[in-house]
């Protein structure tokens, strides 16, 4: 079976053995994604994959049209998950006569982060899940038309800051702390505020690219438009949405453990 893949060839490896272990491996970082979160899931399997050695450093990814067939996604959201890949640095793509995109050899270098931090990503995030999806149903319930105004008016702002993270980050920081105040609720206000504050230690171990940063608020849309409509339940799972691609970005960017 051919994975489509052109890899660097590893001194002493058994072929047969190794063929057949890589083709198993890539056939997982290769499904089909799911369709709400297809751009960050995609961006996770890649980038995991680089850190796990399944896509070493100087492998030829196959073409768009049979990546886009494996994952089952559009070949726009391939792109734009590629592109965020080569802003990071994981990737790099070249034209002309044997071109192609290319996993980076050497691949960026980062300062490792302290091991418990990575150890306990998920636990914050699954913090986050609790707090924000609730805070996302009570908002559907309780927030005044004037307050997601507000809250609108911050997406917009968000478009223009998609060059310059510190900026975009704290606007993101101030919606989500908006909406929870638009539950009226001082304790999930304090709650919001403290996993906000949890998130900003993990998102800035990765890199922000404009890529990731615009699918990010296109999600805040798609949010605040369900709970203007007051559909709880809609609201619910497009925060559950968000909060997930955050965390397919996450683990596809954050350095190995």
């Amino acid at each position: 079976m051919s994975s489509g893949i052109d890899a660097p060839a590893e001194a002493g490896a058994p072929g047969a053995v190794a063929s057949l272990e890589l083709a198993t491996s890539l056939d997982a970082v290769f499904a089909p994604v799911h369709s709400q979160t297809a751009f960050e899931e995609t961006v996770d399997r890649l980038g995991t994959a680089i850190k796990l050695g399944l896509l070493p450093p100087g492998t030829r990814l196959p073409a768009e049209r049979e990546l886009c067939t494996k994952l089952g996604i559009a070949r726009s959201t391939l792109r734009q998950a590629l592109v965020a890949l080569a802003q990071s640095g994981h990737m790099h793509a070249t034209r002309g006569r044997g071109g192609g995109t290319f996993v980076a050899d050497p691949q960026p270098p980062v300062e490792p982060p302290p091991p418990d931090v990575l150890a306990a990503w998920h636990e914050v995030c699954d913090e986050r899940m609790a707090v924000e999806v609730g805070v996302a149903v009570l908002a559907a319930e309780r927030a005044a038309p004037e307050t997601l105004d507000v809250l609108d008016d911050l997406v917009v702002a968000l478009d223009g800051m998609l060059e310059d993270f510190a900026a975009y980050r704290q606007a993101d920081i101030r919606l989500h702390v908006g909406l929870a105040e638009a539950t009226h609720s001082p304790r999930l206000v304090t709650a919001m505020t403290e996993v906000q504050g949890a998130m900003t230690g993990l998102i800035s171990l990765i890199a922000h690219p404009p890529e990731v940063l615009d699918s990010s608020n296109a999600s805040h849309r798609r949010l605040l438009a369900a709970v203007r409509r007051r559909d709880e339940a809609g609201a619910a799972r497009e925060m559950a949405e968000h909060l997930r691609g955050t965390e397919h970005v996450l683990a596809g960017l954050l350095p190995k453990i």
